[in-house]
C-alpha cells in the first residue's frame, strides 16, 4: 500500500481535524446523504492541486473553509494532507519513508503547498505526483455523475484521459515543457539574432576604428623605435658638437684675455694720440736747440780760431760790429779830434789780436757753456727719441693686438654663430622629443639606454628625422587620444558579439536537441498509447464480458482534420464501439443507464488496470446498480485492489462488503462532520 492517510481540518464540513488512516487494499467510507462524506473525495482533489474550485462544488477559495457555526467558530484556513508509504522508495527523488503533500487555502485565497513540510510550488507538486502516475482528476478519483464521464467525452478529451491513466502525462508535461522551452529558445534566439543585428554596424565601425587604432599602434611602435634610435644618436652628435665648440673656443678665450692684457698694457703707454705727437714736438725742439748749439759751437770755435789766425797777422783783423758801434757812440760825444783820435788809437790798440784775449776767452766760456747745454740737450732728446720709440712700438704692438683681437673675435663669432646653430638644434631637439614623447609614450624618453651605436654617414639621421616626421603626421591625424575607450568599447561589444554567437550556437544546440526530445517523447508517446491502447481494449472486452455476460467494447482511434491559423491539424481521438449480447446496438446514445454505467466501469476499471495508480478513489459509481450488476461491480473492485489502494464512497452493501476498513461520517445539527470506525452492521444502517 502507498497511501497512509488523509488529514482534514477546516476542509468544508470537517471543522476539526478529522483522520483516515488506509491500511487496507479496501476501504470504505459510509454515511448518510448529506454527511459530508463526499467532501472526503473532494478534499483528495485539493490536496492534489485542482484549481477549479467549480469541480469541488464551490465558488471562491474560501469556500472550502468551514464557514462556522453556532458552536463551532469559522476557520481561518483550510489544510488536507496526504501521508504516502515510501518505503519501498516509490518517490525515487524523495529519500525518506514517508512523504506528505499539504495544501492550505486561506481566506484571502492564497494557496501555500508543502511537501515533508518544506514550501513548494503547485509545479512541485504535480511534478512529484505525475512521476507515480497520479493526477487530479482523471482515472484514479471518480465522483458520482462522473462515471459518465468518459463516455460523454469527446474523442479528443477521451484520449487525453486514456493518456493520463497511461502515464502518459508526465511524457506529455515534459513535451510540453519542451515545445516551451523550444518556443523560448526561438524566440531567445530572435532576441539575439536582432541584438547581433543591432551591433553588427556599431561593431563594424568600432573594427574599423580598432584596425585603425592597431594600424596607429604599429607606426606609434615604429615611430618609438626609430625616434629611441634618433635622439640616441642626436644626442651623441650634438655632444660630441658642444664638445669640440668646446675645445675650439677654450684657446680663442684665452687668447682674447691675452691679448686683451697686452692691448691694456700697451694703451698704459699710449693713452691718446697726442701723447706721441707731444713727444715727436718735443724731440724736434730739442733737435732744432741742439742744432743752434752745435751752430753756435762751430760759430764761437769759427771765431776762436779766426782770432788766433788775427792774431798771427792782425791785416785780416776783424772786429765785431757791436764794438765798431760802440765806438762810433762814444766818438760821436768827442769835442776835438785829438780826443777822437786818442779814442780810436786806444780802440786800435785794445784790439790788438793775441792768443789770450778776451774775445777767445769768451768764447771758449761761451762754447763751454754750450757744450754744457748740448749734452743737456742730448740727453733730453736721447729721452725723446726713447719716448717716442716707446710710443711708436707700443702703437704698433697695439695695432697688432688690435688686429689679433679682431681675429679671435671674427673666429668666435664665427663660432658663438656655430655655439647657436648648436643652441637651436638643441633646443629643436628637445621640442622633437617633447612632442615624440606625448605621441610614442615616454618610452621614447629612455633613448640613452641600450648599446653605444656604431659611426654612420649623417645622411641617414636626416632620413630617419623624414621618416618620423611622417609618423609624427600620421599619429597626429589619427588623433591617438581617446582611442583608449575605443578599444575598450570594441572589446566589449566584440565580448559581447562573441557572447551572443556562442548563446545562438548553444540556443542552436539546445533547440536541436529539444527538438530531439520532442520526437523521441512523441515516438515514446505513440508506441506506448499504442502499447497501451491494445492493453486496454483487452481489459475492457474482459471487463465488459464479465458486467455484461458477454459481448464486445473497444476504443478506436480515430482522426479529425481541422483548420487552425490556415493550417490543418490532424486532432486524433477514441471512440467507443460496443455490442452487447443478443441486443444490437450502434451508438452509446442507445445505451440505458444502467448499461452507460457499467460499460463505464468497465472502461474506467479496464484503463486501471493497464497502468495502475497508487491508489483509486470511487465516489458512489454504484449508486445506479441493481443487487445483480452490485455483485459483478463488487468482483471488479476486488479485482482491481490487487494492483490499486480503493477507496470507496459508497451506499452499497454489497460494496461495503468487499472493504477491510469501514469510516462512518455523520453530521450533527451544528453542520459538522463527523468520523465514526463502525463495524460492517453499523456501516449499513449509517449508510441508510
Amino acid at each position: 500500500m502507498y497511501l497512509k492517510s488523509i488529514e482534514l481540518a477546516g476542509f468544508k464540513s470537517f471543522a476539526k481535524k478529522n483522520g483516515f488512516e488506509f491500511n487496507s487494499p479496501i476501504s470504505a467510507i459510509v454515511g448518510p446523504n448529506g454527511s459530508g462524506k463526499s467532501n472526503v473525495a473532494e478534499a483528495f482533489r485539493f490536496v492534489l492541486g485542482e484549481q477549479s474550485i467549480k469541480s469541488m462544488r464551490g465558488k471562491r477559495g474560501e469556500d472550502l473553509i468551514w464557514n462556522g457555526a453556532s458552536s463551532e467558530p469559522r476557520a481561518n484556513r483550510a489544510a488536507v494532507k496526504l501521508v504516502f508509504d515510501n518505503s519501498r522508495k516509490v518517490f525515487s527523488d524523495i529519500d525518506f519513508s514517508e512523504v506528505t503533500i499539504e495544501r492550505m487555502v486561506h481566506r484571502d485565497g492564497l494557496n501555500e503547498y508543502s511537501i515533508n513540510d518544506s514550501q513548494v510550488r503547485l509545479k512541485d507538486v504535480l511534478g512529484l505526483l505525475a512521476s507515480v502516475h497520479i493526477g487530479i482528476s482523471g482515472h484514479h478519483i471518480i465522483s458520482q455523475g462522473e462515471a459518465d464521464k468518459i463516455l460523454a467525452a469527446s474523442p479528443k478529451d477521451r484520449k487525453g484521459m486514456v493518456e493520463d491513466a497511461l502515464g502518459l502525462k508526465i511524457y506529455q508535461y515534459k513535451r510540453l515543457e519542451s515545445e516551451r522551452k523550444l518556443k523560448k529558445t526561438f524566440e531567445n534566439t530572435g532576441q539575439v539574432q536582432a541584438l547581433r543585428k543591432e551591433i553588427a554596424p556599431h561593431l563594424k565601425f568600432l573594427s574599423r576604428q580598432v584596425e585603425k587604432l592597431e594600424k596607429t599602434e604599429a607606426e606609434r611602435q615604429e615611430l618609438t623605435v626609430l625616434a629611441k634610435e634618433y635622439f640616441k644618436r642626436e644626442d651623441i652628435y650634438l655632444s660630441s658638437l658642444r664638445s669640440t665648440l668646446t675645445a675650439e673656443r677654450k684657446p680663442i678665450d684665452e687668447s682674447l684675455k691675452k691679448l686683451a692684457k697686452e692691448s691694456q698694457d700697451a694703451k698704459k703707454v699710449v693713452r691718446f694720440e697726442s701723447d706721441l705727437n707731444e713727444a715727436r714736438w718735443q724731440k724736434d725742439e730739442l733737435t732744432r736747440e741742439l742744432g743752434k748749439l752745435e751752430g753756435l759751437i762751430i760759430s764761437e770755435e769759427r771765431l776762436i780760431e779766426n782770432e788766433r789766425r788775427l792774431a798771427l797777422s792782425d791785416e785780416h783783423k776783424t772786429v765785431r760790429l757791436k764794438e765798431i758801434e760802440s765806438l762810433f757812440r762814444e766818438v760821436s760825444v768827442l769835442k776835438t779830434i785829438t780826443e777822437v783820435i786818442a779814442k780810436i788809437r786806444d780802440f786800435i790798440k785794445d784790439r790788438k789780436h793775441t792768443t789770450d784775449s778776451k774775445l777767445i776767452s769768451d768764447a771758449e766760456s761761451r762754447i763751454a757753456e754750450l757744450k754744457k747745454e748740448k749734452i743737456t740737450l742730448e740727453k733730453s732728446l736721447e729721452i725723446a727719441r726713447n719716448k717716442e720709440i716707446q710710443i711708436s712700438e707700443a702703437e704698433k704692438a697695439l695695432l697688432v693686438t688690435k688686429s689679433l683681437e679682431n681675429e679671435m673675435s671674427s673666429k668666435l663669432s664665427i663660432l658663438k654663430a656655430r655655439e647657436e646653430r648648436l643652441e637651436i638644434e638643441e633646443e629643436a631637439m628637445k621640442r622633437e622629443l617633447e612632442e615624440v614623447g606625448h605621441l610614442a609614450g615616454i618610452e621614447v624618453l629612455r633613448f640613452k639606454d641600450g648599446e653605444q651605436p656604431l659611426d654612420e654617414a649623417r645622411g641617414k639621421q636626416e632620413e630617419r628625422k623624414h621618416t618620423i616626421q611622417r609618423l609624427k603626421i600620421h599619429l597626429e591625424d589619427a588623433n591617438v587620444s581617446g582611442m583608449d575607450e575605443v578599444e575598450k568599447e570594441y572589446r566589449e561589444t566584440s565580448e559581447r558579439d562573441a557572447f551572443l554567437e556562442r548563446e545562438l550556437s548553444d540556443l542552436d544546440k539546445s533547440a536541436k536537441s529539444l527538438e530531439e526530445i520532442i520526437k523521441d517523447l512523441e515516438k515514446r508517446l505513440a508506441t506506448e498509447f499504442s502499447s497501451g491502447l491494445e492493453h486496454i481494449n483487452n481489459e475492457f472486452g474482459k471487463m465488459f464480458g464479465i458486467m455484461f455476460g458477454g459481448g464486445e467494447a473497444e476504443l478506436i482511434l480515430t482522426k479529425e482534420s481541422e483548420i487552425e491559423e490556415e493550417e490543418e491539424k490532424i486532432e486524433e481521438g477514441l471512440d467507443i464501439k460496443v455490442n452487447l449480447p443478443k441486443k444490437k446496438i450502434k451508438s452509446l446514445m442507445m445505451l440505458s443507464g444502467g448499461e452507460r454505467a457499467l460499460t463505464s466501469i468497465a472502461l474506467i476499471f479496464a484503463i486501471s488496470q493497464v497502468n495502475p495508480p497508487p491508489f483509486i478513489i470511487l465516489d458512489e459509481t454504484d449508486a445506479a446498480l441493481d443487487e445483480s450488476n452490485s455483485k459483478k461491480y463488487g468482483d471488479l473492485v476486488e479485482i482491481l485492489s490487487k494492483r490499486s489502494q480503493l477507496i470507496l464512497i459508497t451506499h452499497n452493501r454489497e460494496t461495503m462488503s468487499r472493504a477491510g476498513v469501514i469510516y462512518g461520517v455523520t453530521m450533527g445539527s451544528n453542520g459538522v462532520s463527523k468520523l465514526l470506525s463502525i463495524s460492517f452492521d453499523q456501516a449499513v444502517e449509517v449508510a441508510k
